[in-house]
């Protein structure tokens, strides 16, 4: 990585001399400055898309093994709706901070068909309703043109997705992966930190996740601990 203080002493033989060479040694330091900063956001982006196959991982193994039933409909919903956060994120000057948000939207397909077959066969007229719903309001989303609404709009279509799976989780929370929510959660606070660009439409996804996430394992704390008592 540049050296902020091995330029200084490169460009030491111009001080005193004239303005121009002192605007320019200065302007290259704060060049390699925001280079710097560019390189670290990559890495810690690189770092916390990493994170995703880590926090996955376990609950691939679950789902496989039969002890986590997810619900197909949330990760279809989810799957197609974070490809076009991921989308709208780039578009925005979200670089390496939309990292976690590709690798999500891959492993949300993944989940998807392993669900199709591994996954709960509880699935309610309810359940469909909201499917529907949430793939109305993308065709609603294909129409909007100002990217906040459009965000705005994305993030609701992904409460309408976890509706299912909170309603199986509901009665059967045995059948989630606790840890899989709460580091889910905790990686999106990496991908706003690897954010390049912070703007409503960069940071609105990743903070909604977090709170979707966290609140999602509250819950299954609290009723695994109702059908313990």
């Amino acid at each position: 990585m540049l050296s902020v203080t091995d330029t200084k002493r490169f460009f030491n033989i111009y001080k005193g001399h004239n303005n121009t060479q002192a605007s320019l040694a200065y302007i290259l330091n704060s060049l390699i400055k925001v280079y710097n900063l560019i390189k670290m956001k990559e890495v810690i982006g690189i770092i916390a898309a990493s994170l995703v196959f880590i926090v996955y991982t376990p609950y691939l193994r679950d789902i496989l093994s039969g002890k986590s039933r997810p619900h197909p409909y949330s990760w279809f919903v989810w799957g197609l709706n974070t490809v076009i956060i991921f989308a709208l994120q780039l578009s925005h000057g979200a670089g390496a901070g939309s990292y976690t948000t590709a690798t999500v939207a891959a492993m949300c397909f993944v989940i998807c068909i392993l669900a199709a077959r591994h996954g709960t066969k509880d699935i309610t007229r309810m359940d469909t309703a909201f499917l529907i719903t949430a793939l109305l309001a993308t065709v609603v989303w294909l129409f909007a043109k100002q990217p906040t609404f459009s965000m705005v709009l994305l993030i609701t279509i992904d409460m309408l997705g976890i509706v299912p799976s909170v309603r199986k989780a509901w009665y059967k929370p045995g059948e989630e992966t606790l840890s899989f929510w709460t580091l889910s959660g905790l990686r999106h606070v990496l991908a706003i930190v690897a954010l390049q660009k912070y703007s409503l439409i960069t940071l609105l996804n990743p903070l909604a996740q977090i709170v979707t996430d966290l609140a999602f394992s509250l819950m299954l704390i609290s009723r695994r601990r109702f059908f313990k008592s």
